[in-house]
């Protein structure tokens, strides 16, 4: 399975409910993560730009999707961000692949 950091931020209105109301949101995640094939590594607070940052798995980047845009329409996030995540092997992988795709830059000659 893929690796994906999400990131979210809460809109001013739902910070607000969770500071009436403190609640932990990681069953509402965990459960839908799981639905579609996938498994919630691990959920932090944070502070900064993202309010909440997790690390899930994904069967296939459909499924990925399918799960960023559940919680985008929800109403609740004034913003996220899903990252893929490639191991170190991957990386290299994805180095040397690039490396012989004869691709070449834009040149003033």
């Amino acid at each position: 399975m893929a690796t994906y950091l999400a990131q979210v931020s809460y809109t001013s209105a739902a910070l607000a409910a969770l500071m009436a109301n403190p609640q932990d949101r990681t069953g509402a995640i965990r459960e839908p993560i799981e639905k579609l094939g996938g498994k919630l590594i691990g959920v932090w607070l944070a502070f900064g730009d993202y309010d909440v940052v997790c690390l899930i798995e994904m069967p296939d980047v459909i499924s990925a999707a399918a799960m960023a845009l559940a919680i985008g329409a929800g109403g609740s996030l004034k913003a996220q961000k899903t990252t893929p995540l490639l191991s170190v092997e991957e990386g290299l992988a994805a180095m040397k692949k690039a490396a012989a795709s004869g691709y070449k830059p834009v040149s003033a000659k």
